[in-house]
């Protein structure tokens, strides 16, 4: 369901660090760049995430994950589901950060993708762990699908990102060939292996790559 939203051409990228720092400006200017990837997000949206956090605080069985959009330097931690209900707050956030970037079509992510991401953070990190969720692809247009498509051989012209059903990604502190394995330990769907670049992920059938 393609939404209309602002152009990602006028998300700014976060400066890149040129000189050495020492420890207590490296710890404040890292709280300065997520402040500022935050600020990214359109305002409807930070403030429906800001207060679904003051909601869900301490709720038993929340469940939350944090991204980071690798093209457009978004940041987002959110809780999506609590207990057996998702959250509608949380799944339309989560539909904006793994929108696709090139078009800015948004589609509902599968919840079961996220519940998918989450047993793998908790598998692959540990338990607690406040590890982020890199994205380098999560919902595909058709348009974009096809553009990719001609370019390489390895984009399926029925790909499940385009379903949102799919994520291509990273787990900050995790080194890939780990969160391969403990995805593919999951047997929860697809597992795909890009040496030194992500593992896909989906909700089809059991399969690797």
């Amino acid at each position: 369901m393609p939404g209309a939203c602002p152009s990602s051409d006028s998300l700014s990228k976060s400066p890149v660090l040129t000189a050495p720092i020492d420890l207590s400006r490296r710890r404040l200017l890292a709280s300065a760049l997520a402040a500022a990837a935050a600020s990214l997000l359109p305002k409807p949206l930070k403030a429906s995430s800001e207060k679904l956090a003051r909601e869900t605080a301490g709720a038993e069985g929340a469940l939350s994950l944090a991204f980071v959009n690798t093209h457009t330097g978004e940041r987002l931690e959110t809780a999506f589901r609590v207990g057996d209900r998702y959250v509608e707050k949380g799944l339309a956030a989560i539909d904006w950060i793994l929108r696709d970037h090139r078009t800015n079509d948004v589609q509902r992510i599968d919840p079961n993708l996220l519940d998918l991401l989450h047993l793998l953070k908790e598998q692959a990190a540990g338990a607690g762990v406040p590890a982020v969720y890199e994205v380098i692809s999560g919902y595909r247009s058709p348009r974009s699908n096809e553009m990719l498509r001609m370019r390489s051989g390895g984009v399926a012209r029925h790909s499940l990102h385009l379903k949102g059903m799919a994520a291509d990604v990273r787990l900050t502190g995790v080194p890939l060939t780990r969160l391969r394995d403990a995805a593919l330990d999951l047997r929860r769907g697809g597992v795909g292996y890009y040496t030194d670049e992500f593992v896909h992920v989906d909700t089809g059938r059991v399969r690797r790559w």
